[in-house]
């Protein structure tokens, strides 16, 4: 990598910091004006909002990571263009191709970055500040949570949980074991439950009920020993939405689902946008390379960030879109989360060889 290639990289991570520093603080005011709203008293107060929004803070970066990559490949570029150190670079022997190729290594180095960060950092937090909001909220609810929390079938059996205690210990627990034939074989309920090492279950304060032929039979029991088909991963994990979850998480939650025959698609699209992420990035960098080299010498950097706002605004929206309407239809994940982000890498690849040709 020559000094060129060096130079070109680091004004494009000025571009990135400069984008970072602009679009962060505007999206976690929006997000702390969203916490606000859930303020109850006695429970979710206004210095835990501002806690869960701090904890959230790296899931914004990550979430505005291709806005970041477009406004801040503009950015870069736009100031050496502005200086002309674009065009000293150019007289030098460097093609556009060479130019972009060398953005385009800058974003792959900030999509890793993010990557890592995701994986490590913003998922992590993100689930303990919602588990910090859970627990806030359920103290100054008033009344009884309506609804089961989770649920976990296996075979012909099925389970659920009301909700969960401060301890993320299950609470309401039902469980039903079916006949193949799907007539009702037996029905426990449990007032509590404490998980054991093992994985298994002591419910607490159980009712149980069985059924032969058209005789019901049924006991009370303190407590009861119950082999939880639920999946290792800790309760609390399985509350959180599927985007806060680790690549880690989402692989061993989809073979869970798959084999006790549950839906996945919305875990398997949840997986698949995290790698569709890192492509549209990559797309949204190269796209900087048209806003710099197709008008040149009018409008100011000013004009170009309040287009490439908009296009990243519109590709957002429309990415969200595709997203959304492949898990309404059950479309295939790959294709609902890999086509628009690859179709769009094209069309800019493409768009960086028509502008090298012509100049």
């Amino acid at each position: 990598m020559n000094i060129f290639n060096r130079y070109l990289i680091r004004n494009v991570f000025i571009g990135f910091a400069a984008a970072a520093g602009m679009l962060v603080p505007l999206f976690t005011t929006f997000n702390l004006i969203n916490e606000l709203d859930d303020i109850s008293p006695g429970g979710y107060r206004w210095t835990q909002a501002m806690m869960v929004v701090l904890m959230t803070l790296p899931r914004s970066v990550i979430d505005l990571g291709p806005f970041i990559a477009l406004i801040g490949g503009i950015v870069g570029l736009g100031q050496l263009s502005k200086t002309l150190e674009l065009t000293a670079i150019r007289t030098a022997g460097f093609s556009i191709f060479r130019i972009a190729m060398a953005i385009l290594c800058a974003g792959a180095m900030l999509t890793i970055a993010l990557g890592v960060l995701d994986e490590w950092v913003a998922s992590p937090l993100q689930q303990r500040a919602l588990h910090l909001k859970n627990i806030a909220m359920a103290q100054g609810s008033e009344g009884d949570n309506n609804g089961n929390l989770l649920w976990a079938r296996r075979d012909n059996q099925f389970a659920t949980v009301k909700s969960l205690d401060e301890h993320n210990q299950p609470v309401g627990i039902e469980i039903f074991y079916y006949r193949p034939d799907l007539s009702l074989q037996s029905y426990i309920y449990a007032k509590k439950a404490t998980v054991l090492k093992s994985g298994a279950w002591l419910l607490q304060g159980v009712n149980r009920k069985s059924w032969a032929g058209k005789q019901e039979q049924g006991e009370a029991l303190s407590t009861l020993q119950w082999p939880s088909i639920f999946t290792q991963m800790s309760l609390a994990e399985l509350t959180m939405p599927s985007d806060s979850f680790s690549v880690r998480q989402l692989y061993h939650y989809i073979h869970y689902l798959q084999d006790t025959h549950q839906p996945s698609l919305e875990y398997k699209i949840a997986l698949w946008q995290k790698l569709g992420r890192p492509i549209l990035m990559l797309a949204m960098i190269l796209m900087a390379i048209p806003f710099t080299f197709s008008i040149p010498r009018s409008p100011g950097l000013g004009s170009r960030l309040a287009t490439g706002v908009i296009v990243g605004l519109l590709t957002y929206i429309s990415y969200q879109i595709i997203v959304n309407l492949g898990l309404l239809f059950s479309l295939n994940a790959q294709l609902t989360t890999l086509a628009a982000p690859t179709l769009l890498l094209v069309i800019a690849l493409k768009l960086v060889c028509r502008f090298n040709q012509q100049h």
